[in-house]
Formats: structure tokens, C-alpha cells, sequence
């Protein structure tokens, strides 16, 4: 179950009928161990995963399309990787299914085992296709602010501080939050969004740390709880959710969120990026 022995960065047979072998999970638990990070973890959450190259025969062999959105949550034991949940998807290509119900029941139990939770499923048809809009994400943009910059071989927490004041409660947002696969060195493009209610977090410090991830290698899901721990460490806000969505490779992005708040639930707003 370790990154290298997973079909990342490898070459591999692609199946096209179904089978639920290609599933590759890896624990969370090493890397939240190198963030201080234990069972009683300091956020709520979940993984949002779209795919877009989902397709699977009727009954009568005609081929049928759909996009499909998956939640992980946070507190699964497992992360799926990512060459595998593709190496999977495409073993329903050349499958015959009763129906998207019959598709979607198989993703849900095969998804679950895999990350060791229940994992929801929902599939949108080629008929509701032209009702998908792009949105970015809410909040004030901080790229545009004037700051010199020469740090980004690994996250850098220094950089984030808060001025003592009254409480704000803001949105802040930034598009250069950039990592790479700690298999294959493949650069990993994503916008992310801080919320939080507490003092009021110093933006130039705030993106210089995003950028320090820039040659930094981890999973999605491990920089976005990185980036929670540091700004909660650091800043200590009343508040926080981190969301992080990613650009799409293989036909699937993946998009963490992390939360103080146990019922905070994030929409999926798609991204021109995505």
C-alpha cells in the first residue's frame, strides 16, 4: 500500500471490462504522522473527485457517457490513488450495465472498500451536460499583490502571520498554489480558498506561503491539511476551511476540503482550469 508500489508513473495494462483489481488505496496515517497530525484529527472534511471519462455499454451494447462526482470523506483511512481509480474507471468501457443506478451501485461499494468509508456517488447524464457552468471559487483574489518572492523548494509556515486587532471574518483566495506527484515529479496545478473568522491573516505572507509549495511533492489531499495545520498553527483563527481544487489529469481532479465545522459541506463549482 506505499505511492511506489502503486501503478503511478508505471506502465500498465488498461483493461476494459469491469473488475474492481485496479483499486490501489494508500493510509493517510504515515503522512498526517509527519504533519503531527493523529486519530483525533483537528478538521472535518472530504475529497471531491470528478471524472470525466466515465462510459459503459447498455444491455445492448450501445455505449453510454456520464460525468460522476465522488466525496471521500476526510476521516477514510485510505486515499485512493490516482492512476488507479482511472485504470478502474475504464475497466466499465466495454461493460454491460443494466442501468447508471447498476454503474453507480458498483462505484459505491468497490470506492468504500477502497478507502475503508462509505464513499457517495452521483452520476450526471449526457441529457444535463449542457447545464454545467464554470464558476471559480469565492472570495478576494490575493494574486495580485506586489511581493517579491524566492522560496519554493518546501512549504515555508514562517511566512503566515496575524496582526492583533479586531476579528475579521474573510475569504481569501489564490490561483498559484502549484505542488508536484511525489511519484512521477508531474507538476499538480490548483486554486485554493481560505476561510476563516479570527485576527486578521497578512496576505503577502499568505502568498508567499502558497508559493513556497511550488516544488514541493505531496498527494493533494496531504498539502491541503498542510496547509490547514500551518495556518491554524500559525494564525490561530476562530475558523478555518481550506479547499483546494485541482486541474483534472487522466480525466479526474480531485479537490480536498478541510473544515473546523463538522457539517460544513462544499459545494463543487468547476473551474475554468478544470
Amino acid at each position: 500500500m506505499n505511492p511506489e508500489h502503486s501503478p503511478l508513473g508505471k506502465s500498465v495494462t488498461y483493461a476494459d471490462e469491469y473488475s474492481s483489481a485496479p483499486l490501489f488505496p494508500i493510509p493517510r496515517a504515515a503522512q498526517r504522522a509527519v504533519l503531527g497530525l493523529a486519530d483525533a484529527l483537528p478538521f472535518h472534511g472530504v475529497d471531491v473527485w470528478n471524472a470525466y471519462e466515465l462510459s459503459w455499454l447498455d444491455l445492448r451494447g450501445k455505449p453510454v457517457v456520464a460525468l460522476a462526482e465522488f466525496r471521500v470523506p476526510a476521516q477514510s483511512p485510505n486515499i485512493i490513488e490516482s492512476k488507479s481509480f482511472k485504470l478502474y474507471l475504464n475497466t466499465f468501457a466495454q461493460s454491460r450495465m443494466a442501468d447508471a443506478d447498476a454503474v453507480a451501485a458498483l462505484l459505491r461499494r468497490d470506492l468504500s472498500a477502497a478507502a475503508g468509508a462509505e464513499v457517495s456517488v452521483a452520476l450526471q447524464p449526457a441529457t444535463a451536460f449542457a447545464q454545467a457552468v464554470l464558476r471559480e471559487l469565492d472570495g478576494d483574489c490575493i494574486d495580485g499583490i506586489d511581493v517579491a518572492i524566492d522560496e519554493y523548494t518546501a512549504p515555508r509556515p514562517e511566512f503566515l502571520h496575524a496582526s492583533a486587532g479586531d476579528e475579521v471574518a474573510e475569504t481569501l483566495v489564490s490561483h498559484l498554489l502549484k505542488s508536484n506527484c511525489p511519484v512521477t515529479g508531474q507538476p499538480d496545478w490548483a486554486s485554493v480558498q481560505i476561510r476563516y473568522r479570527g485576527a486578521r491573516i497578512d496576505r503577502a505572507g499568505l502568498l508567499r506561503y502558497l508559493v513556497s509549495f511550488r516544488r514541493h511533492s505531496d498527494f493533494h489531499e496531504h498539502c491541503v491539511e498542510r496547509i490547514f495545520r500551518d495556518v491554524s498553527e500559525r494564525c490561530a483563527p476562530c475558523e478555518l476551511a481550506v479547499y483546494a481544487r485541482y486541474t483534472r489529469r487522466g480525466g479526474l481532479d480531485i479537490n480536498p476540503f478541510r473544515s473546523h465545522r463538522a457539517g460544513d459541506v462544499p459545494d463543487n463549482p468547476r473551474g475554468a482550469r478544470q
